[in-house]
């Protein structure tokens, strides 16, 4: 694609623009601030992949999905923060999840331990990872509030912060996992997946576009259930004092 062409889809910008000035929905500073972000941070993010890419040193890829993961932890925190210790229960989530997804990728030989698919993966992951920490934490809180008097009810009959909070946090875990299990219902239905998409516009053969995307589908099923259970189970404990009382938020 030419930078003429480029310049061009400016117009998909353009379009919501326009709507948001014509409707008065207030968003037009909030699109032309992320527009201006979105080309800034891909462009520069381009180049340091390039240099990355070609260095192949293992120093600049540990550093590159360190950045990945320090990231969508300061933007994920801000969703639990009553959570006690939300950012360090969040970045270990991420970094847990990290390993053993590239643990399996890279143990059995499914991908090479290069810099050109251990980045790019790893940027799929820890992002999943991310939005599935934000549903999770939003729908958690919300439960913890609306069911405070039957968790309370149940401490005050003997029952464990465990027992208390059981069914708060299983409904919080199933409701952050169910988008990305719906949308592998309808995955080459209604939508064929971005990362298939490039690589047959790329040119690759179609057959093996899907097996990537396959493997990606797999594994972000694998994300979305270790990084709801895992940090459901890291932040419950903290949500009670010593005396297995339930704090206030």
């Amino acid at each position: 694609m030419s930078y003429w062409a480029l310049s061009l889809t400016l117009i998909f910008v353009l379009i919501p623009l326009v709507l948001s000035k014509t409707l008065n929905l207030g968003l037009g500073r909030d699109m032309t601030v992320a527009t201006i972000r979105s080309i800034i941070q891909l462009l520069a993010v381009g180049y340091v992949l390039k240099f990355v890419f070609d260095s192949e040193s293992l120093l600049y890829i540990f550093l590159m999905v360190a950045l990945m993961i320090v990231a969508a932890t300061h933007n994920a925190q801000k969703k639990g923060a009553a959570i006690q210790g939300i950012t360090w229960k969040i970045a270990v989530t991420l970094i847990f999840v990290e390993v053993l997804t590239q643990g399996i990728l890279i143990g059995f030989n499914i991908t090479p331990a290069t810099a050109q698919y251990i980045i790019p993966i790893s940027g799929m992951v820890v992002g999943n990872s991310m939005v599935l920490s934000i549903l999770f934490l939003n729908r958690f809180t919300a439960e913890v509030e609306d069911h405070q008097d039957q968790t309370e009810l149940i401490l005050s009959l003997g029952g464990t912060p465990k027992q208390a909070i059981h069914r708060q946090l299983i409904n919080s875990i199933k409701a952050s996992m169910i988008p990305t299990i719906e949308s592998q219902k309808t995955v080459g239905l209604v939508q064929l997946p971005g990362m298939m998409s490039g690589q047959i516009i790329a040119g690759a053969d179609p057959i093996q576009a899907v097996q990537f995307q396959l493997l990606i589908m797999f594994l972000l099923l694998t994300t979305a259930a270790v990084t709801s259970v895992f940090l459901g189970y890291l932040s419950y404990p903290t949500l009670f004092n010593k005396r297995m009382q339930l704090l206030k938020g």
